[in-house]
């Protein structure tokens, strides 16, 4: 009972770090979600599609303190949108052929290359 109290607090509080990190950057906050879930025993594919709504509840949060701010270019964000609609159901469709083992390595080259792009760009 205390064990389950305890990992449902952690999740909580990551969750609250996750949605500082994703307000604060625009990344989405999966690229510290699916790292934890992993982390917590979950397989890639289940990793993935929780982090989902999870990010899901986190973006309209954010979405609604960055409108308020005036940060928004909605035209630009649903035409991203609609594009990422199609993207997901391909990627939903991928992720079902690949090993958890081999999904974390995809993922951290991934992460990988991420950081030295954005630690390397002028």
């Amino acid at each position: 009972m205390i064990t389950m109290t305890i990992s449902l607090l952690m999740m909580v509080v990551c969750g609250i770090l996750v949605g500082i990190g994703a307000s604060f950057s625009g990344l989405g906050g999966g690229f510290l979600m699916v790292p934890l879930l992993l982390f917590l025993g979950y397989s890639a594919q289940k990793s993935v599609g929780t982090s989902f709504l999870a990010i899901l509840v986190i973006s309209l949060s954010a979405l609604l303190a960055h409108g308020k701010l005036a940060n928004v270019d909605y035209k630009a964000g649903i035409l991203l949108g609609f594009g990422g609609i199609i993207g997901a159901q391909i990627g939903a469709r991928l992720v079902e052929h690949v090993t958890t083992a081999n999904f974390k390595k995809i993922f951290a080259v991934i992460l990988f290359g991420l950081a030295a792009y954005v630690f390397l760009k002028k």
